[in-house]
């Protein structure tokens, strides 16, 4: 995300959708002190380091994140262990990938 973009909105913005944009890294999403819905699907996080990050998002309730490389791992296991393993680094989540009580 742009430093522009982040200064311009980072005290307003509610939702963001970013899916499909070939995005690994997740530094500087910390000042989106507002966003409650983030739709980031089939971008290339794939490690927890990345995902941990989220967690500093304090009005974070609704996440998208199925087709990032670190949920596939996951879900190809089986789908709770992602949810279980996601929702522990990101407890406030209400809504995770659609499912409604993560």
């Amino acid at each position: 995300i742009p430093v522009i973009f982040q200064e311009a909105v980072a005290d307003t913005l509610e939702e963001l959708w970013i899916s499909y944009n070939f995005i690994e890294k997740l530094r500087g999403i910390r000042v989106m002190k507002k966003l409650k819905v983030l739709y980031m699907s089939n971008n290339l996080v794939k490690d927890w380091a990345e995902f941990v990050r989220l967690a500093e998002l304090p009005l974070l309730e609704d996440l998208v994140f199925v087709g990032n490389p670190l949920q596939e791992k996951y879900a190809s296991d089986q789908k709770n262990n992602w949810i279980e393993e996601a929702t522990k680094r990101v407890p406030k989540l209400k809504k995770l990938d659609g499912e409604f009580g993560a």
